[in-house]
This record gives structure tokens, C-alpha cells and sequence, in this order.
């Protein structure tokens, strides 16, 4: 063996009656009983299999046969061999002396991993965090702190029930969708919000975070409720915060309300479009009456949470007077404002509250109002919000009222004049800029995608956002010059940094030029161009009001090589048939719907239906205005492809710039800045 390169070490045993003290001492690797007889051969192995049964046994006779070899085998030998054939004792041996070692080494690693298992679960039942284990949906462990948190004495009442009993409906699919990406590999570290089911009927909010782990050998899903470490200068501001809120909603005060909103108001934006909200309760006076004033206490209390439940990160909301709620909200456009408030109606309606013994129904009324970008008055707007609800409510309650729709011709028309000079200059100067937002796939490899965004700057090279001027540019038939000056811009960054696909919006104006395409042709003629990198899109409205000249120019453009995509898609007269009718590679899924989605099983269904139908016509689909993990948790369960929006990531983070194209001029020095317009 040394000569075969082994460095072995041999000790020699003299009788059989010494075997199992040398083992027990020696730790040997290799037992070779070299010309014994029959008898001693089969003691030996009787000893080995007592005190080192892994320790293979060779047997060493003068001359061996097949029938040899299966002797010593039946006695517990792993071969015979022969020194005659010094190649094949070397082969044996080095065969034996692997095997063994390798089953050492697994035998190892296999009792680390048990100890690790034993140190692990030791500490998941410690821990100061409340952990669950789930297989296939099934809970498998639940350690102390949650089954503390959620007010059961033994484990028994949770492990083997269905995770879902755990938790209020509405969060359920949020719930599901995240078990299978996590189980996937595919759920990063969002914090998912659910309504937790306590042992005494009563919900509480809790943030989960989900990770892959493991289980008895077997996979599993470790859920988490991290536990809320002690912070001095936490505690300091939520002390401050305390005194600032209403102690039956939980809502800001009046005037620290107020003061937030004032602050807010202040500064422009990031993006899309900000709108006063005052929700009232209808005719609470009666319901005080039915169930007293400690009762109604209790109703505002879910009122408030109900509200609670549909604020964006950037929300503002408090108790404004009485039983009013008054909040400030930023959406992408005001059709999504609508649709939020739509839904808060909706959701009071269907609530039914129990006070004691009484089932009570309620319903509300909404007042919406938009807060001009730039120099608004707060008091202003109130008023506004505080009108349009008096107006809600004098129409019977249950329903919205949106003052600005029914204002929109008197308070726009004075500020076009302006708007028309500063973006006839913007576009004469090159001051335009675009911005990128990301779409994110939920299935695979970044699909190096992006939506694009126009920006506009003022003389003072400041951003102005389309909010602000692109209604002004749709009245006074200048879209189509901002639509051409966007495509062309994007063609140019699509030629330098070919990215997989750019979403460039086209307008109803540009959607009935006759002329567009015969253009576009002009731009692709120098042949540096490649069209599959943009993906036009124009808005499902757009499409079905003007269906004959839609599908015309998308039908020009796809022959030019580039794709198409319908945007704000699924809350049209018919989609499924404007799926069907219209030759597609995208749809974005509206956000009116998403912002909707994670608590309404009436939505999920819609989108279900929307999704599987784009799929039979390999239509890939995007959600527009994606905001929090619960939305993406349920879009992944529903099969939607990509995703975008503040989620993934905001559009003013990246900028798209070439040179040749997207000039920023310097400021004027000489001229200050004409003031902003706050169109209403």
C-alpha cells in the first residue's frame, strides 16, 4: 500500500481475544485478517460488528476462487484477496479505505447537520421574535413567543392546522402568493401586512417576514413577526408622536393634521397627482342614538381602520371634526384617486359592525378635491374638500363628489395662456427630459425594461411634472409635438443603450395623425434604429373610443417592427374583446384595479380572468402602480409577469440623458422665472 502512495500504519494483533480492545483504542481504518482459519475469521467479524461495525474487513488466503470470495463475504468480509496479485490487493484496499472514509465523513457532516437542527430549533423556541414553520401550507412549529402573540397555552392548537385559519380573509391571497415565491426562492425581504386571527376572535396588524427554511429534513417556509427592539430615540418620537393622535382612531389630531398637510403641500410632488379627501359616515347622529355614545366611539375606532387600510406610504390622514376624516393622498393620476375613493365607498357599505348585541350598517359620503402643484393654500383646499363632501351628503350620502370635475372649465381655461407659452419655449429650447421607471419580472432574469416619462424644465432648469401642463398641452393641441420630441428621444437612447424594451406613450392625438407613421419611417431611415426595443402604448380608453383608427396605426407601427401594449388596462366596457380584436404584445394591468387588488376578491377574479386570457394569445402582462408587498405577493399568485411602479422603484432615481438629443439649457440669469400656473 505504500508503494501505492497509501500512508498506512499498521498494528499488529496476535489473537482474536485482542481484537476489541485494539479497536476501541486504535480507531482503525482497515481490518485485514491475514491466513486465519475459517473460526477466527468469522470471531473477528463478530467483534467488529459489536464494537466498529463501519470498519471494513478484508480476508487474506494463500490462493482465492469466486467461491472463496463468496465465503468470506457470507461471513461478513467486504472481498478476499490474494498477495499473488499485488494490483488487485492495492485496488481492494484503496476501494475499502474510500468507501470508508467517505461514509465517516457523511456520517459527520450528517451529525453536524442534526446538532445544527437541535441548536437551531433551540433557538427558534427561545427566540424573542415569534416564528412559524409551514410545509405545503400545514403549520409543522410554532415557538413560545408565537404562540404567545397570538394567545394560545399549547402548540397543539396551531401545528397541523392550515396556516390560513390563522389569518382574516383579506389576507389570504397576499398570504398565499408569498408562500409559493418564497418557496421558490423568488421572495426577497418584504415585510408582508396581514390581519392576524388571535385565539379570542379579536385581528391584529402584523408585518411578516417570509424565508425559506428547513424542517425535519424537509422544506418549509419560516414565517416571522420580528420582535420590536427598545429604541431610546424611537421611544422619544413615538412619546411625541402619541400626544399628536386621536386616542380612539389612532388618526392625527386637527392641528397636527393640519400642520403636516401644510408642510406637505409645500413642496411639488415626486410624482403623479395630490387630492384632499374628507370622509364622513352617514347619518352617524342616528346610529349614536342606536347604539350610544361609547358604542359610537367603537364605530369610529373601525372606521379609522378601515381608512388605515387603504393610506399609501405618503399619506397624510387625521380626525378632522367630529366624525370626519380628512387625508391627503398622491396617486399616479387622478383616475386612481377615484378608484381609491371608490373603494373606501364601496367598503363601508359592505361593513356591518357589531356594538354588543346590535348589528349596525353604515355607509359614507366622500368629498374629493386636487391641491394645485406649487403655491397651494391650505385653507383653500379644505374649503374645497369641506363643500364637496356638504355637496355629497345633500345628494343623499353613499356616493363621491368631485368638486374639481364640476369646476374644471373655470378654473383651468385662465391658466392655458401661460402654459401654452411655456411649453411652445420648452419645446423651441430642447427643455424636455425623460425618466425611467423599471418593470420588474416576477418570473425570471431582469428583462432590462422601462417605462419612460417626460419631464419638462422651467426657465430655472427646475423640473416641472406632466401633471402640471400636460392638460393645458391636450387643450391647445400640442400633445402630438410633446409626443414626437419623447419618441424621437427614446429612439436615440435605444440606439446607445439598448435596453430590452422601452414603454413610450402615445397620445389620442398622435394615435389619429395620419401622418405619425410616415414619420416614425423618416427616423428609422439612417438605419441605426432597431423598432422591437420600443413598445408603444396607448390607453385602453383611447382604443375603445377610437377602436377603427387604433387598430390602424398599432396594426402601421407593428408592421414597422415595433410592439405594442395597451395601458390602463381591465376597466373598459369589454377588455377581454379589446384582447381578442387588437394585436398586442403587452398589457398593463390598470392601477386602479392593483391599488385594489390585495383585499378584493372581486378584483382578483377580474385580473385572474384578464391574465389567462393574455396568456391564451401569449399577450405578456405588466401591473402598473405596484406600491407594497401584498400587491406583489397576489400578482405573483395570479400569474402576472412583470410588475413597475414605486415598489420596484421611483421614476425620478434614474435618468435617461444622450446628449445629442436631450439638451438642459442653463438659466437665464438676465430673466427670472415666470411663475408657475396651479392649474386646478
Amino acid at each position: 500500500m505504500r508503494k501505492a502512495g497509501e500512508p498506512v500504519h499498521c498494528t499488529w494483533i496476535p489473537a482474536v481475544r485482542d481484537l476489541g480492545e485494539a479497536l476501541e483504542q486504535l480507531n482503525p481504518e482497515l481490518l485485514i485478517c491475514a491466513y486465519v482459519s475459517d473460526a477466527d475469521a468469522k470471531q473477528a467479524a463478530t467483534v467488529r460488528d459489536q464494537l466498529a461495525p463501519q470498519v471494513p474487513l478484508l480476508l487474506v488466503r494463500p490462493q482465492i476462487s469466486e467461491n472463496d470470495i463468496a465465503a468470506g463475504m457470507r461471513i461478513g468480509a467486504r472481498d478476499v484477496i490474494s498477495l499473488s496479485a499485488s494490483d488487485r490487493v492495492q485496488a481492494v484496499m484503496a476501494r475499502e479505505l474510500r468507501a470508508f472514509r467517505l461514509e465517516r465523513a457523511l456520517n459527520t457532516t450528517l451529525q453536524s447537520a442534526s446538532d445544527y437542527r437541535r441548536q437551531l430549533q433551540s433557538v427558534l423556541q427561545r427566540s424573542n421574535d415569534a416564528i412559524l414553520q409551514v410545509q405545503e401550507g400545514i403549520v409543522v412549529d410554532a415557538n413560545q413567543t408565537w404562540l404567545e402573540l397570538f394567545g394560545y397555552a399549547e402548540d397543539s392548537a396551531v401545528v397541523g392546522q392550515p396556516l390560513m385559519d390563522l389569518f382574516e380573509d383579506r389576507s389570504h391571497p397576499a398570504l398565499k402568493g408569498a408562500l409559493v415565491a418564497c418557496s421558490q426562492g423568488r421572495w426577497s425581504d418584504h415585510p408582508l401586512k396581514v390581519n392576524a386571527l388571535l385565539a379570542d376572535g379579536t385581528q391584529l396588524p402584523l408585518d411578516l417576514v417570509l424565508t425559506p427554511g428547513e424542517y425535519e429534513n424537509e422544506p418549509c417556509v419560516r414565517i416571522m413577526v420580528p420582535a420590536k427592539k427598545r429604541d431610546e430615540k424611537q421611544l422619544t418620537t413615538d412619546l411625541s408622536d402619541v400626544v399628536k393622535r386621536d386616542t380612539t382612531t389612532g388618526l392625527l389630531l386637527r392641528r397636527p393634521l393640519l400642520d403636516a398637510i401644510g408642510v406637505r403641500i409645500g413642496a411639488p410632488p415626486a410624482a403623479g397627482v395630490r387630492f384632499m379627501a374628507l370622509i364622513r359616515p352617514d347619518k352617524f347622529a342616528e346610529l349614536e342614538k342606536d347604539v350610544g355614545a361609547r358604542g359610537s366611539e367603537q364605530l369610529l375606532a373601525e372606521y379609522a381602520t378601515l381608512l388605515k387600510s387603504y393610506l399609501g406610504p405618503n399619506d397624510i390622514a387625521g380626525r378632522y371634526a367630529g366624525v370626519s376624516f380628512l387625508a391627503l393622498i398622491e396617486r399616479g393620476n387622478s383616475h386612481d384617486v377615484e378608484a381609491w375613493a371608490e373603494a373606501i365607498l364601496q367598503r363601508f357599505s359592505e361593513n356591518i359592525s357589531t356594538v354588543g348585541q346590535r348589528s349596525v350598517h353604515s355607509s359614507c359620503a366622500i368629498g374629493l378635491t386636487a391641491v394645485p402643484v406649487g403655491g397651494a393654500s391650505i385653507d383653500a383646499v379644505v374649503a374645497d374638500v369641506v363643500e364637496a363632501v356638504k355637496r355629497a351628503r345633500s345628494q343623499g350620502g353613499n356616493q363621491i363628489y368631485h368638486l374639481d370635475k364640476a369646476d374644471t372649465d373655470t378654473r383651468v381655461q385662465a391658466y392655458d395662456k401661460i402654459w401654452v407659452k411655456h411649453i411652445k419655449s420648452a419645446l423651441m429650447e430642447n427643455r424636455f427630459r425623460l425618466v425611467q421607471q423599471p418593470v420588474a419580472s416576477l418570473q425570471g432574469e431582469d428583462p432590462n425594461m422601462f417605462d419612460v416619462l417626460v419631464r419638462m424644465l422651467d426657465n430655472q432648469g427646475k423640473e416641472v411634472l406632466p401633471a402640471e401642463f400636460m392638460a393645458a398641452a391636450e387643450r391647445n393641441d400640442l400633445l402630438k409635438n410633446i409626443d414626437r420630441w419623447v419618441v424621437g428621444a427614446s429612439l436615440s437612447f435605444a440606439a446607445k443603450s439598448k435596453p430590452g424594451c422601452l414603454f413610450v406613450r402615445l397620445s389620442r392625438d398622435s394615435v389619429l395623425d395620419n401622418t405619425f407613421t410616415e414619420w416614425l419611417r423618416t427616423q428609422l431611415a439612417n438605419g441605426t434604429h432597431t423598432p422591437a426595443r420600443i413598445c408603444f402604448q396607448i390607453t385602453e380608453s383611447i382604443a375603445e373610443q377610437y377602436m377603427t383608427a387604433a387598430l390602424a396605426q398599432l396594426g402601421e407601427l407593428k408592421k414597422l417592427g415595433f410592439r405594442v401594449a395597451l395601458e390602463r388596462f381591465g376597466s373598459g366596457r369589454d377588455p377581454i374583446k379589446l384582447l381578442s380584436s387588437t394585436p398586442l404584445d403587452f398589457i398593463k394591468i390598470d392601477g386602479a384595479l392593483v391599488q385594489d387588488l390585495a383585499g378584493n376578491h372581486e378584483t382578483q377574479a377580474a385580473v385572474k380572468k384578464l391574465v389567462e386570457q393574455a396568456g391564451k394569445l401569449k399577450i405578456e402582462t405588466i401591473a402598473e402602480r405596484v406600491e407594497d408587498a401584498n400587491t406583489m405577493a397576489v400578482l405573483w399568485q395570479l400569474g402576472v409577469q412583470f410588475i413597475q411602479g414605486y415598489f420596484v422603484n421611483a421614476p425620478e432615481e434614474v435618468t435617461i440623458t444622450d446628449t445629442q438629443t436631450l439638451r438642459t439649457l442653463s438659466p437665464t440669469p438676465a430673466a427670472p422665472a415666470p411663475a408657475r400656473p396651479a392649474p386646478r
